[in-house]
């Protein structure tokens, strides 16, 4: 019985962590006013400490050629990274909330870290998480579908005659 209980465990963990990655990826690509909007409408937002104050560095981006080649190199990208400890309302167990963005959006991270904890918490509401990650990624699909048509509109199209032919 001990062993089924375990897989068990071990199944709804690798499901939480999905969904926090899912979360991560969604606050960092987010805009920074739109995760403060979310924050506002916390019904109860967890006490934070910063654990790691906001830090802007460097971070190696890797590339492989053909998307299937060997590693290589690609070069280096500023990121920035926070981290924040809470208290768990219901477990009284730690949390550590993260956050972590490309560019130098110290606030953005920041803010990505108290939602992280938030989220976390056992008494977080997770119909009113889900309904904010949903317009998250609404938001997102629509930003890129945007970018995408911008990008487009200047798409050149080449092609070759053939001469000599009569």
């Amino acid at each position: 019985m001990s062993r089924q209980v375990k897989k068990m465990s071990n199944a709804t963990q690798s499901s939480q962590s999905e969904a926090r990655r899912r979360w991560l990826r969604l606050m960092a690509l987010s805009e920074t006013r739109q995760l403060a909007e979310i924050w506002d409408a916390l019904p109860t937002a967890p006490e934070t400490r910063v654990l790691r104050r906001p830090e802007v560095g460097l971070a190696m981006v890797r590339g492989r050629a053909g998307g299937a080649g060997a590693a290589f190199n690609l070069g280096e990208m500023t990121v920035t990274r926070c981290s924040v400890g809470a208290v768990d309302s219901r477990t009284r167990t730690h949390i550590e909330g993260i956050g972590a963005i490309g560019g130098r959006d110290r606030d953005k991270a920041a803010l990505i870290a108290r939602l992280d904890a938030a989220y976390q918490d056992s008494g977080c509401d997770i119909a009113a998480r889900e309904n904010a990650l949903n317009n998250l990624s609404a938001a997102l699909e629509e930003r890129q579908a945007t970018q995408a048509a911008k990008t487009a509109a200047t798409r050149v199209e080449f092609f070759t005659m053939e001469r000599g032919h009569t």
